[in-house]
């Protein structure tokens, strides 16, 4: 099992950047594919970026495809997202999730192939 918590988030005027980070539990979390999501208000809870277990593979939404980027610290237990050229329309809570995947290098961007989530943090872009 793994313990998620994010942070990082805040408010951002638009063409800003923000750096998101997700700290793991655990001593396993290179066994772990982990995603971004995010909820706007009213909205369903959206895939933003996923990446493999080692860090090899990514996969980005086509709404943030060129601005942000995943990156995981497998020995710092951490998966980051940096966001850059920051839009009003980026404006929700963020989440991130884990997906135990053993020896697999897959990544996933379906809500329910993810277990764990944290609790989220919040991005704010004003116009």
């Amino acid at each position: 099992q793994v313990q998620l918590v994010e942070s990082g988030g805040g408010l951002v005027q638009a063409g800003g950047s923000l750096r998101l980070s997700c700290a793991a539990s655990g001593r396993t979390f290179s066994t772990y594919a982990m995603g971004w999501f995010r909820q706007a208000p009213g909205k369903e809870r959206e895939f933003v970026a996923t990446i493999n277990r080692i860090g090899t593979s990514t996969y980005d939404s086509d709404s943030v495809k060129g601005r942000f980027t995943i990156a995981r610290d497998n020995a710092k237990n951490t998966l980051y997202l940096q966001m850059n050229s920051l839009k009003p329309e980026d404006t929700a809570v963020y989440y991130c999730a884990a997906r135990f995947s053993g020896n697999s290098v897959g990544v996933y961007y379906r809500r329910n192939e993810y277990a764990y989530w944290g609790q989220g943090t919040q991005v704010t872009v004003s116009s």
